[in-house]
């Protein structure tokens, strides 16, 4: 009989928990939480919001509970095939996310039930769109009685997200140490003083925080109770926090990686050869999913896409992925999703125990990894050795394309006009003899009118 775990992201609900069986994913049901699940159930509340892409759907299922003595039910919910964090989205997917949250929390509303989390964390990509993935984050509306996940929401969403628009795109990673949600007092003292004159930022972020500092301490059901808001004024709520998170904006501008493909030295041969020799590496390999590396804009993630192959398009500039974000969102893309990664420094798994949250290589393996046009930006300007290269990859996938770049390249002598030349085995021989460790080569390509060549590669 297959072995039964606790997902260890899934422990602070008292309603139920994840667990898997083998590969299988299963929700248990709490008894605590049967009143709240049948009427999500029976309103039609679960149905719609299925029904229009919003939350996951899921089967009830005769699996038995791994906790029999709290259990009510035991679920299914459809498999999402990459779980992706907050501090990995690009400014657009953040603000989705965000968006998608309070759309849920309307529909909730006109079946008389709300949403009693707003975590950042309940909300993953499937088919290139947010949606919610927690069925156990709903109770019934309770007139007179505050949104108990207002706080959560604006530490979560849109304290982030005003970081981003108003201080720094790189605001974002303020989520990697503040798992909870960036605390509005650190939000408030980082941005600029011209969002006090944003009614929805000052209400939201500044004066909460103010509120949060004044009432510290103090009995805040005592406070609720004193405090009656009735449904319009619930219903107003969320509609200021829906306009103050579109009000939000940022635009990508001209980085280094956003504009790296105008910039490259490619002629337009060399580029439609790459995407020829790609798309040929791949149908050898046959993955059912792709990790593409170092992506950019995600031009050759889509030689993977275009055949159906489930891709992540990971690369460090948060301008170059929300280009390859807007772009899968106006072509209605299916199969990519972009996210945010350096890989020099990785997702770390965080929260409770360095287990709560995985880190980048806990969420592998994936079938083929593709690390086009990035080993000489590891090598020389990060100084990665190329074994410990060869050896981080072959941690990540079965079958690696990988596309060597010598220093005859004119992108690599622009990485050293700068500094010393300190890397003598970084040439083809010294690459193939550190690669040759983890793997065999299946193929090795010249690319067309350059000195680059591209290699697919098993690993032993």
């Amino acid at each position: 009989m297959s072995k039964m775990e606790n997902v260890s992201g899934s422990f602070r609900d008292p309603n139920g928990f994840l667990f898997t069986r083998g590969k299988t994913l299963y929700r248990q049901v709490n008894k605590a939480y049967q009143k709240h699940y049948k009427l999500l159930m029976t309103s039609g509340l679960y149905s719609r919001l299925v029904d229009d892409g919003l939350l996951v759907k899921h089967e009830e299922t005769s699996q038995s509970p791994l906790n029999q003595t709290l259990a009510y039910k035991v679920i299914k919910p459809e498999t999402i095939g990459f779980i992706s964090y907050p501090y990995e989205w690009c400014f657009s997917q953040y603000k989705d996310a965000a968006l998608c949250t309070l759309s849920i929390m309307k529909h909730a509303l006109e079946f008389n039930m709300v949403l009693k989390d707003a975590s950042a964390y309940n909300i993953q990509f499937l088919n290139g769109m947010p949606l919610l993935i927690d069925t156990l984050s709903f109770e019934k509306y309770q007139e007179g009685y505050p949104w108990v996940a207002y706080r959560q929401f604006c530490q979560h969403f849109l304290a982030p997200l005003a970081l981003m628009a108003n201080t720094d795109i790189r605001m974002s990673q303020l989520m990697r140490v503040y798992i909870d949600g960036v605390p509005l007092d650190l939000a408030s003292s980082l941005l600029p003083a011209k969002t006090k004159f944003n009614l929805g930022l000052q209400a939201h972020i500044h004066l909460h925080a103010s509120a949060q500092k004044r009432y510290a301490g103090k009995d805040i059901k005592k406070v609720v109770q004193q405090r009656k808001v009735s449904r319009m004024a619930f219903s107003g709520l969320v509609n200021s926090l829906e306009s103050t998170v579109k009000s939000l904006d940022w635009k990508p501008e001209g980085t280094e990686w956003a504009e790296y493909y105008s910039g490259t030295n490619y002629t337009d041969t060399a580029f439609e050869s790459k995407k020829t020799l790609l798309e040929d590496l791949i149908s050898i390999a046959k993955p059912k999913s792709i990790w593409d590396l170092g992506a950019n804009t995600g031009i050759f993630s889509r030689v993977a896409t275009s055949q159906g192959i489930t891709t992540i398009s990971f690369d460090v500039d948060p301008a170059a992925v929300e280009i390859n974000y807007l772009e899968s969102k106006k072509a209605k893309e299916k199969h990519i999703l972009p996210l945010l990664l350096d890989l020099t420094n990785p997702s770390p798994a965080i929260g409770w125990a360095n287990e709560e949250r995985l880190s980048f290589k806990q969420r592998a393996p994936t079938n083929l990894t593709m690390a086009l046009a990035l080993i000489h930006h590891m090598a020389i300007s990060n100084n990665v050795p190329l074994p410990s290269l060869a050896e981080f990859f072959s941690r990540l996938s079965r079958y690696l394309i990988i596309e060597f770049v010598p220093k005859e390249d004119s992108q690599v002598q622009r990485l050293l006009v700068s500094r010393e030349d300190i890397f003598p085995n970084y040439h083809q021989e010294g690459f193939e003899d550190a690669f040759k460790a983890y793997y065999r080569v299946i193929k090795a390509l010249p690319i067309p009118e350059t000195k680059r060549r591209l290699y697919l590669m098993e690993r032993h």
